[in-house]
């Protein structure tokens, strides 16, 4: 059983494309100043383009929501108040 979870988790499509010699420099200059892979990247710009840009805004909206109403959370729930957040959902300072 967890050898058909792990192999199900690992299957991946292989996919060809062509960049210019340029960006191929680019992207293997990013890819060992951050410590990743060139495929790592382009994973990450692939999920980024397919990504509904709606959740992103739906997020942003509800934390400014939690951050315009943080006082009335931390009234209403004094035990349970959680750490606060900024507009962008980092820790404010």
């Amino acid at each position: 059983m967890l050898y058909v979870l792990l192999y199900g988790r690992s299957m991946s499509k292989s996919v060809t494309i062509r960049v210019p010699e340029e960006l191929h420099a680019q992207l293997q200059e990013r890819a060992e100043a951050e410590g990743t892979t060139v495929t790592a990247l382009l994973t990450a710009a692939a999920r980024d383009a397919v990504r509904d840009p709606r959740l992103d805004s739906a997020a942003e909206v509800f934390r400014a929501f939690v951050a315009d109403n943080a006082d009335a959370f931390d009234e209403a729930f004094p035990d349970d108040a959680p750490a606060r957040l900024d507009a962008s959902g980092r820790a404010a300072a």
